[in-house]
């Protein structure tokens, strides 16, 4: 027998008692419906009078549900939706503390700009839903500068603030059917390269100081700039996302998690302009003062196209710190460098604890990459003094066909990057190698098993044996958490 939580009418004499009265009350409030999110037991889809039922994987269910075109949407590309969406995230928030809701696009193609999500929250895209970022700058307010970056990444001063928005939000769920949101980036690449802009250009999704946080099941394309970013932010689940953008166009990094703390990324397939996965935490001494470091990340399971960028970046702006991460089961097809560490005098922090294990390449400029000179600074008030900390850093169990060069490690004059550890890795070369295979300055640690021979500063610890590099038995928090199967019901059109 199926019990369903209070009705929608209980449920508001509730608000309207709490809030002393609600003026204004439009018909999507009165239509919205309550969800059975009942976890426990499987059912299969079926028809109902109301709107065919259907199942989808979050942290958390929804006890309430409502459709965008409820709120006076229209999906036909042309007409503006921002109103819409901030009216309806508006109206559902009021039910974070009585089971929280859903949010259902339906199929169309819906232009919008920016507007806020809302805790205790799920914004769903059916299939055929498209998400369609306006072009124009002033659907996009100017907010601050980071904290702990003192400034935009494109320009001097604020930034347009992203497409979708949260701070300070508790459980937020942006997930679908492998809906659509596009950004439409072209004219914000355009300007950018003319310096037209007097803003840094809007990510996709930016969420920060937030706690509980799932994106899944979707597909992104052509972003003006990063694509996903959660920042200041803890307990992240991001997983089955697609995210495409032209090869040529810089800075559309796919999955940017940034100070963050217990963060999980997986099964994700990305083709991009920049770095695929790009792990930071604060630039120069804005990130120093701000002190919060990435640490607890786990990727797995990542596909990614990126020619002239790395598939997984640490940096360059780690100045808080970066500490326990954890890769495996990667693959990587025509990208200039597998792992790449990038840092700089000025930035001091750290990157720390990294392991990685399981990468198949093919195609590759570099396999291993570090680079202690990416010298780009927020202003000239870092402190030259403030050398990174770069040790204990593993890779192990890869295989890279087709490579230009198998490592450039160059560490910094005085600040050597220790605690290296290479072991059973396989490199075929291109047919057009570099001369020099492994160029390393300034760095320490041993490898075991590697082809081919790597440089003196990496001897062979045990001749005939490999030796594997010490990879972390306990998983991390964020690993072991499971999803639960929730149910809705949606309205046919």
């Amino acid at each position: 027998m199926r019990t369903f939580l209070p009705t929608v009418g209980f449920l508001l004499l509730l608000l309207l008692s709490h809030y002393g009265g609600l003026t204004g009350a439009t018909d999507a409030e009165h239509s919205l419906r309550a969800t059975d999110s009942h976890t426990h037991r499987h059912r299969r889809h079926h028809g109902h009078r109301r709107g065919e039922e259907f199942e989808y994987s979050a942290l958390s269910c929804r006890a309430y549900s409502a459709s965008l075109d409820e709120f006076g949407a229209v999906g036909d590309g042309v007409t503006s939706n921002t109103a819409a969406f901030r009216d309806a995230v508006s109206q559902l928030s009021r039910f974070a503390d009585y089971g929280g809701s859903l949010l259902f696009v339906l199929a169309g193609r819906w232009l919008t700009g920016s507007f806020n999500l809302t805790s205790h929250f799920t914004l769903f895209l059916h299939r055929d839903a498209v998400l369609l970022a306006s072009q124009e700058e002033s659907d996009y307010e100017v907010i601050e500068p980071l904290p702990s970056y003192g400034r935009g990444r494109d320009t001097d001063g604020g930034r347009f603030i992203s497409l979708l928005f949260g701070s300070n939000l508790t459980d937020v769920v942006i997930t679908g059917e492998n809906g659509t949101i596009d950004g439409q980036g072209e004219p914000w690449w355009g300007k950018f390269k003319r310096g037209e802009l007097k803003y840094t250009r809007p990510y996709l999704i930016e969420i920060m100081h937030s706690n509980g946080i799932q994106i899944s099941n979707l597909t992104f394309l052509n972003s003006p700039s990063w694509h996903i970013h959660p920042v200041y932010s803890s307990n992240i689940v991001i997983q089955g996302l697609t995210i495409l953008a032209p090869v040529t166009v810089p800075n559309t990094d796919g999955i940017n998690p940034d100070s963050c703390t217990n963060t999980r990324i997986e099964d994700c397939y990305i083709v991009s302009g920049d770095d695929c996965i790009a792990v930071k935490s604060g630039w120069d001494q804005y990130g120093i003062n701000y002190g919060m470091p990435t640490k607890q990340l786990l990727i797995r399971r990542l596909t990614c196209i990126s020619p002239d960028s790395a598939v997984i970046a640490l940096g360059s702006e780690m100045s808080g710190g970066i500490e326990d991460v954890r890769a495996e089961d990667i693959v990587a097809i025509n990208s200039e460098s597998g792992i790449r560490i990038k840092t700089a005098v000025g930035r001091g922090g750290y990157v720390k604890d990294v392991y990685v294990r399981g990468m198949t390449m093919k195609t590759m400029k570099y396999v291993f990459w570090m680079t202690g000179s990416y010298g780009s600074h927020p202003d000239e008030h870092y402190d030259p003094k403030a050398l990174p900390v770069i040790q204990n850093i593993n890779y192990q169990d890869m295989v890279a066909e087709n490579v230009t060069m198998p490592a450039q490690l160059a560490g910094i004059t005085g600040d050597e990057f220790t605690g290296i550890c290479i072991s059973n890795v396989t490199i075929t070369l291109s047919k057009k190698p570099k001369k020099v295979l492994w160029n390393c300055t300034d760095v320490s640690g041993y490898t075991s098993g590697v082809t081919p021979e790597p440089c003196q500063l990496l001897p062979e610890k045990q001749p005939g044996t490999v030796v594997p590099c010490n990879f972390p038995e306990m998983p991390i928090p964020i690993e072991e958490v499971k999803l639960q199967r929730c149910y809705t019901r949606r309205r046919h059109m």
